[in-house]
């Protein structure tokens, strides 16, 4: 007979893992990012169907045909990977995705919006300062690319999703690798590759920083470098790219420094984790969809061209014009 005390028996199941947790915020961040790319998306599709909604008369845009046509249909593949990582990061069946499907478009997608948070506000602050319209575009004439509310449409549409996905990514990879990235560097282990590792993050390091102080002169006013022509489009936007792409190398510098050679044994693991994964995003193969475009030193809008968002405004007149002749003001973005 059992003498049982008024406590309950424990359910037979009570000690199985609880499932992945579906909060209030995280439905908010979803949904918030889902929202984000609603006017980007919708640009697109309108200029797909063949309407010239925000592009003025005069724009290069609307000499550039077919290529133009194909290469919106591609962004619109890239911002629709965007919705579909917003799910994978909220809903349950996100958990069993093998790791590197997952990391790798958010390390792109972190390669690509990481600059605009970085720099477009600082240039929409600077336009502000300077003739009082924040989040004007590279001109607003009859020949410019697109008008100036279409910048603020899709860049603020940009940060609001980096944000957004951003944090759902912070939380889910804090549930799921977490005890990875916890505790400090003088917790790691060194076996016997620690030679190698260190002969690569000081190879990483110096591939780096030497364009990074290229980029640092043109962003204190240098022209070294540069043609008479793409000299002349050094303007406050372009130095400030290049301000935001050493940012980006001295986070890669200092990030795999600081995890090769345990520089701060004191120091966080994640924080040059986080250093590395945001600078190498910038400055490796994905910047450089960016900086081949942003070298041919035109006047223009802002670092994040090489983003998802307008790999096709770089158009014919760009092409034509690619010695420095005077095409206008376009964009740095492929």
């Amino acid at each position: 007979m059992s003498t049982r005390t008024g406590r309950p028996a424990a359910a037979p199941h009570s000690a199985a893992p609880p499932p992945a947790p579906r909060t209030t915020a995280r439905t908010v961040l979803r949904l918030t990012t889902l929202a984000a790319c609603v006017p980007y998306l919708s640009l697109k599709v309108a200029w797909i169907a063949g309407s010239h909604l925000g592009i003025p008369e005069g724009s290069a845009l609307r000499r550039d045909g077919n290529s133009l046509m194909a290469l919106n249909a591609l962004t619109v593949l890239m911002d629709a990977a965007v919705i579909v990582l917003a799910f994978l990061l909220t809903r349950p069946w996100g958990r069993r995705i093998p790791a590197w499907l997952l990391a790798l478009p958010m390390w792109c997608a972190t390669g690509l919006i990481a600059p605009i948070l970085a720099v477009f506000p600082v240039q929409s602050l600077a336009a502000a300062l300077r003739d009082g319209a924040a989040g004007g575009g590279p001109g607003t004439g009859p020949d410019a690319l697109l008008a100036p509310w279409v910048w603020s449409i899709v860049y603020t549409g940009f940060i609001v999703q980096g944000l957004a996905l951003g944090t759902l990514f912070v939380l889910y990879a804090r549930e799921r690798w977490g005890p990875l990235w916890r505790g400090r560097l003088d917790a790691l282990t060194h076996g016997a590759t620690r030679p190698a590792r260190r002969l690569t993050a000081s190879a990483v390091a110096v591939l780096s920083l030497l364009p990074a102080a290229v980029h640092l002169l043109w962003a204190a006013g240098g022209t070294t470098g540069l043609n008479p022509a793409r000299a002349a489009a050094l303007d406050l936007d372009a130095r400030l790219n290049d301000a935001g792409y050493v940012l980006f190398a001295a986070l890669t510098a200092a990030g795999v420094l600081t995890l090769a050679y345990g520089r701060g044994r004191r120091v966080p693991l994640l924080l040059p984790l986080a250093a590395t994964w945001l600078g190498v995003g910038r400055t490796g193969l994905l910047g450089r969809l960016a900086d081949a475009d942003h070298a041919d030193r035109y006047g223009g809008r802002p670092e994040a061209a090489h983003t998802a968002d307008e790999p096709h405004l770089r158009c014919a007149d760009d092409r034509r014009d690619d010695g420095g002749g005077g095409g206008g003001p376009l964009l740095r973005r492929t």
